[in-house]
């Protein structure tokens, strides 16, 4: 039997299919509503306030995920800050008994609250934002850094699938201070890491904001590197 289907999860939205948010898989995403940081990069700033209005009912989304089954692989948990919310355990449970692999992305907010998701969890996309010491000038919250770190070493020691991803926002994260975070990570344990460029909301991109040299040089650091222009 299923748990109680009456979940609560404030969602945002839904991408029915995605082949780039669950790394080799077929995956649909759910967004979910509200975050705490306020980064100046955000590209789903629609999703910042706690309580959206257009989102899809939960109920809906379980129709879907139904009516998908053997077709999709995956259900990826976005946002927002999906940890922000307590009734994410129960929405993990609820789309793992219709048997998906289950993916989040999270910005590493709430140690305890990611603790407590890890053990239901095939794998985990975490966004580093900057220098742990300098965390707060991209997120604007203090004591963001520590929470972040705390979480990163969560996901190494649990042994999950994982990604660390770090957008690069020139202004924001020069390449000395990308060149410091990625040799500390290193040291810390993570093995697979990504580059993003930063795409401006409402803007063409701008060729080569990381240059061939430095992401050579960081590549050298890491077993698996993966660059993703604009």
């Amino acid at each position: 039997m299923r748990p109680d289907p009456e979940c609560n999860l404030r969602v945002g939205g839904l991408t029915a299919l995605s082949t780039t948010d669950y790394p080799g898989r077929l995956a649909a995403v759910i967004f979910c509503q509200g975050c705490p940081w306020r980064c100046a990069y955000c590209h789903n700033p629609h999703l910042l306030p706690r309580h959206g209005e257009h989102g899809p009912a939960w109920t809906d989304i379980m129709a879907f995920l139904e009516r998908r089954r053997g077709l999709l692989d995956a259900v990826v948990f976005s946002g927002g800050e999906p940890t922000l919310q307590s009734e994410l355990p129960d929405a993990i449970r609820e789309v793992r008994t219709m048997g998906y692999m289950i993916g989040l992305h999270t910005a590493g907010i709430y140690p305890r609250r990611l603790r407590a998701v890890l053990p239901l969890l095939n794998w985990v996309g975490m966004d580093i934002k900057a220098p742990f010491d300098d965390y707060a000038s991209v997120t604007g919250a203090a004591g963001s850094g520590a929470r972040a770190r705390e979480c990163m070493e969560l996901i190494i020691a649990s042994g999950i699938d994982h990604e660390f991803r770090t957008t690069v926002q020139p202004s924001l994260l020069p390449a000395p201070q990308l060149l410091a975070l990625a040799q500390d990570l290193a040291v810390r344990g993570v093995r697979h890491y990504a580059l993003q460029e930063c795409r401006e909301p409402g803007t063409a991109p701008i060729a080569s904001r990381l240059p061939e040299a430095l992401c050579h040089t960081i590549a050298g650091m890491f077993p698996v590197l993966a660059v993703r222009r604009a």
